[in-house]
């Protein structure tokens, strides 16, 4: 939807809100959220800071829907895993997931929540508050998934889905942390190989 259809106090906006939410994801995702300035948000969204208050309201405001663009679309992936149809898949997925993501072709390498969370002042705890609920909440699912696993006998009896799922999230990260530090696909995806290779079966 073009932002001109959208309006401000009955006014039409001279821009288009969608395209200025992925660029601020873009930023917050390659600068964190303290490592950005608002000056840094509007310069790559093209707006001023009024226009900005008043589509997004305030940065932290502005980061939580960002977040939302961000989980919803290029981590879309972690989401989509949940339907492997067996919890070793559900795994390879998740990881395969967390590498592309974070060697995107144009975009940031990392993860916006591993990205967003750098250097964080008490300031902005409550944007850290915001990445540590999305992490609790896909630990969650997986584990979830994991237990559904064991109670269908995809998993052994004696496997510990809490265990697991902060396993697959301890690695998922860490995948980010490397590809941050310039680690390609290719090298990346060894690593999910050998992460594998301790799947319970």
């Amino acid at each position: 939807m073009s932002g001109s259809q959208n309006t401000v106090l009955g006014r039409p906006r001279e821009f288009d809100v969608d395209e200025a939410l992925e660029r601020a994801m873009q930023v917050f995702w390659a600068r964190g959220y303290d490592g950005t300035s608002l000056t840094d948000l509007t310069g790559a969204m093209g707006i001023t800071k009024s226009s900005m208050y008043a589509a997004f309201g305030n940065k932290e405001q502005l980061f939580r829907k960002a977040v939302q663009r961000y989980a919803e679309g290029p981590a879309s992936y972690a989401t989509r895993a949940l339907r492997e149809p067996t919890a070793r898949a559900v795994a390879e997925a998740f990881l395969r997931g967390a590498v592309r993501t974070t060697t995107l072709p144009g975009c940031p390498a990392g993860c916006l929540s591993v990205q967003g969370a750098l250097a964080l002042s008490e300031q902005s705890k409550p944007a850290h508050d915001v990445l540590v609920g999305w992490r609790i909440d896909a630990g969650d699912q997986l584990e979830a998934r994991f237990r559904r696993a064991v109670e269908e006998g995809d998993l052994p009896r004696d496997a510990d889905p809490g265990r697991l799922a902060r396993y697959v999230m301890t690695t998922g990260f860490g995948i980010a942390v490397q590809a941050a530090n310039g680690l390609g696909p290719d090298t990346l995806d060894e690593i999910v190989d050998t992460a594998l290779l301790a799947w319970p079966t």
